[in-house]
């Protein structure tokens, strides 16, 4: 744009020489020079429209971070996804992404500091409406609202989860209360840190004395 305009300047004055030139010689060498100019400025790429340098600065580099982390409620009519993206306010609308089905959604965020962030969430627990489903932009956070189908009380977000949660209260949901007990305490074992562990530990240590003394009558 810069090189343009210093020909179209250039242009200017060769045509302002002509006006004052007097000799034959001197107005067939600026004429020549004219026509220079013309054909150069003529065969000058034009400049490329907003949006499309836009496209372009958006198709380059970067790399795609998955979003894991995410806060979830519920109304009557609406599942509520929160994600946490700082400065995502400051994206053009259209770099804001989301793609919906009636058991899916998936977010794209392209170009927010140089790089693209997704998430994708499949087997919803219940079917959502594809039409009433929109996301929205606030401050440093993008809420994604997926209408329900029907206006009723969703235990948890997808179908995984939930068959994940029914495995886990199986485990210790038994008649015999110390079995439960047991497979409570075998699972917080498995799942905890080296603190957990040694309280747990500790605990069974206790209460196994406590028992071969005749405290207690039943092993936990």
């Amino acid at each position: 744009l810069l090189f343009l305009n210093q020909l179209q300047k250039d242009l200017e004055e060769v045509k302002e020489l002509l006006t004052k030139a007097t000799r034959k010689r001197l107005r067939d060498v600026l004429m020549i020079e004219k026509h220079k100019l013309e054909l150069e400025i003529k065969n000058q790429p034009p400049p490329k429209p907003k949006d499309a340098a836009e496209e372009e600065k958006l198709s380059l580099g970067g790399y795609t971070v998955k979003i894991n982390n995410y806060g979830w409620d519920q109304s009557d009519k609406f599942i509520k996804i929160y994600i946490s993206l700082n400065g995502v306010q400051k994206l053009p609308a259209e770099n804001v992404q989301v793609n919906f089905t009636e058991r899916s959604f998936d977010l794209l965020v392209k170009n927010l500091n140089g790089k693209n962030y997704t998430m994708t969430f499949n087997n919803l627990l219940k079917p959502i409406s594809v039409e009433g489903s929109s996301r929205k932009i606030k401050t440093d956070m993008v809420l994604v609202m997926c209408r329900k189908k029907r206006e009723e009380k969703w235990e948890c977000l997808t179908q995984v989860e939930k068959e994940s949660k029914e495995k886990e209260k199986a485990a210790y949901d038994t008649s015999d209360p110390s079995e439960g007990l047991m497979n409570l305490l075998k699972k917080m074992y498995a799942e905890g840190d080296d603190e957990m562990k040694r309280t747990i530990n500790k605990a069974w240590v206790e209460s196994r004395e406590k028992q071969s003394k005749g405290d207690i009558p039943m092993d936990i």
